[in-house]
């Protein structure tokens, strides 16, 4: 995706500071106070010098002073220090209020961008899905936005209060020796310079450094989620050297850009000690001739302002730097917010009448391309309470054609009608609430069993939960579990074996309680006595709700109402077990030859 200018990039940012507005004024308001204070204290560092201790005869705010005061040394000096401190104890109390201000501002921002980028991905299709993986989702919702918001707490106070210090500190400067002033303001276009060329430089290293990142938090979760795969492979030693070579490669990333950010310290001290040589040569000269009325407590004040104004121009400088490098996280956060849900609301609020399901001259492309089809001109009606098996090879679009039932995805060319309405007409919502899905890779939660099982029916009741689990045949191996409903999950529930994950994953449909039911092979790890309770059961506890199962075994599906062939994308028959023995060349090749191998293990 192409990336855009940082204006563009900041229309997120306003958005989510909602309620967070006040805290960021504050901010900005006591940084603004903070500064104001700071510039005094070397003005009043010079009245002590030229009023207090060299005694100058006139020096620029004796009239500001009472002239008794003025005459009485001691007095003076001890006066204006104190004045000197309370000065600098307001300006530190300024900005701590400043800093908590901002940290309450960035901190609430984040919570709203990362609440909002979820709420995105929640909206997402599996084709919105498929454009990003797994670990980049992971790397912008955290480390981009934890950049933005670091970057955020800098910009309140830094970044405002840096010019503002330019403006006061030069302004200051400016009315004592304008002259002499004017010298440090050759380090702006100096400064300038070195900013353009390090951000030019920066900002394709900062991209590569994330893609890096990506890179490894990919390593990271693919090792976590498939440790039992390595460790029956013995490939942990491989595994940590592939890692080895990705962490290497963001070190390398990281490396190239941070040495931007060191060189911006030297090229600081290098201007500010050369302006202020130059202004103590230049000014230390006037007054050991006295060529004009500088006092040497205005030096000193000037030399403080000169290094307060290059300072906050390095700050300056540094801060877009940071910039430079948030902009590249925040165009990644953009990209989320950005991506167009192609799967939206239809106008209807209609809940799904019943389980009726047809498809009308349905084509399918994961790629949108028509000469690319996963599904071709599928014509397919299946009756509300019928119970319809999908049998084909791998690929052959099995789990396609049931994912544009609940709109997973939507369809090419053609319709989707689930009863007797168009899915594109129902709120995605009521179209969902009505169809209960077992995907072939379905996931189960960190929780408890109960937990996970009212993902089906969040108000569904204990007994209701047994039911579902008895006809799941579950409750047989949850009643052995000490705490029963109550035993806790690992995370990818790895405390149980897979047969027990399916089951538990069937019984979670069954609370939902739905007009149409999809097993998308969701028997394959379970033996096939079990396998035949579930079916049994599903057809007497559940005999209105329309039942489609996908299964590669023809023993899954040998009592459906009608199967359903797959053959490259294409419906190749429907009929009844005995009709496609019959007829259908396909069918038969499958049967048979699974029949040879139950036959051939049998004997074995």
């Amino acid at each position: 995706m192409e990336h855009q200018k940082t204006p563009g990039a900041l229309r997120h940012v306003w958005p989510n500071l909602r309620g967070y507005g006040g805290w960021t004024v504050a901010s900005v308001v006591f940084i603004s106070l903070e500064v104001l204070l700071e510039v005094l204290i070397p003005l009043l560092m010079a009245v002590i010098v030229d009023g207090g201790l060299y005694r100058k005869e006139v020096f620029a705010l004796q009239q500001w002073f009472d002239p008794a005061l003025v005459a009485n040394q001691t007095r003076f000096v001890l006066t204006v220090g104190l004045m000197m401190i309370v000065t600098a104890g307001l300006s530190l109390t300024c900005g701590v209020i400043s800093a908590r201000a901002a940290a309450v501002a960035s901190q609430g921002f984040a919570k709203n961008l990362r609440n909002a980028l979820l709420e995105k991905i929640q909206s997402f299709s599996f084709a919105n899905t498929d454009h990003f993986s797994a670990s980049s989702l992971i790397t912008r919702a955290t480390t981009d936005v934890n950049t933005v918001r670091n970057t955020m707490q800098q910009v309140i106070r830094s970044m405002f209060r840096a010019p503002f210090m330019v403006i006061m500190s030069s302004t200051m400067a400016l009315l004592i020796a304008p002259h002499l002033a004017a010298i440090f303001l050759l380090a702006i276009p100096i400064m300038g310079v070195t900013l353009g060329v390090l951000m030019a430089i920066g900002q394709p290293r900062f991209r590569a450094m994330l893609r890096r990142m990506d890179g490894m938090n990919h390593a990271v979760q693919e090792n976590l989620v498939s440790i039992r795969v390595v460790k029956a492979f013995v490939r942990g030693h491989y595994e940590a050297d592939r890692f080895s070579d990705t962490a290497q490669e963001l070190r390398h990333a990281q490396l190239a850009s941070s040495r931007l950010f060191t060189l911006s310290g030297p090229i600081q001290m290098v201007v500010m000690w050369g302006c202020t040589i130059i202004l103590l040569l230049l000014g230390g000269q006037e007054i050991l001739f006295e060529k004009t009325g500088l006092g040497t407590g205005e030096l000193m004040s000037l030399v403080s302002y000169t290094s307060q104004a290059v300072s906050s121009l390095a700050m300056i400088s540094w801060h877009i730097m940071a910039i430079s490098r948030t902009q590249a996280s925040l165009v990644r956060i953009n990209e989320v917010l950005d991506e167009k849900t192609d799967i939206a609301d239809g106008p209807s609020d209609a809940p799904v009448a019943d389980g009726s399901v047809d498809f009308d001259d349905v084509c399918f492309s994961y790629t949108g391309d028509p000469d690319k089809l996963a599904l071709r001109h599928i014509d397919l009606h299946i009756r509300s309470g019928e119970t319809i098996g999908v049998i084909g090879g791998t690929g052959e679009g099995k789990s396609t054609l049931v994912s544009l039932i609940p709109r997973f995805y939507d369809t090419l060319s053609g319709t989707v009608r689930v009863g007797g309405r168009n899915v594109r007409d129902y709120t995605l919502e009521n179209l969902r609430s009505g169809v209960s899905m077992v995907l072939q890779n379905g996931s189960l939660f960190s929780g408890t069993i109960a937990e996970n099982l009212r993902w089906g029916d969040p108000n569904a009741s204990d007994e209701a939960l047994r039911q579902a689990c008895a006809i799941a045949r579950a409750d047989e191996f949850i009643d052995r579990f000490p705490d029963g409903y109550d035993t806790v999950l690992e995370q990818n529930a790895a405390n149980l074996s897979g047969g027990q994950r399916q089951r538990l994953r069937i019984a979670r449909a069954i609370v939902k309680n739905p007009k149409i039911l999809i097993l998308d092979d969701s028997t394959s790890a379970v033996d096939m006595a079990t396998d035949e309770h579930i079916r049994r059961a599903l057809a007497s506890a559940m005999p209105g709700v329309t039942k489609i199962i996908i299964a590669q075994r023809i023993a899954s599906i040998l009592v459906c109402d009608r199967i359903v062939v797959l053959d490259q994308g294409s419906l190749s028959d429907v009929g009844t077990h005995q009709e496609l023995l019959a007829r259908s060349r396909i069918y038969q090749e499958v049967y048979y030859s699974q029949m040879q191998e139950e036959a051939a293990h049998a004997q074995s």
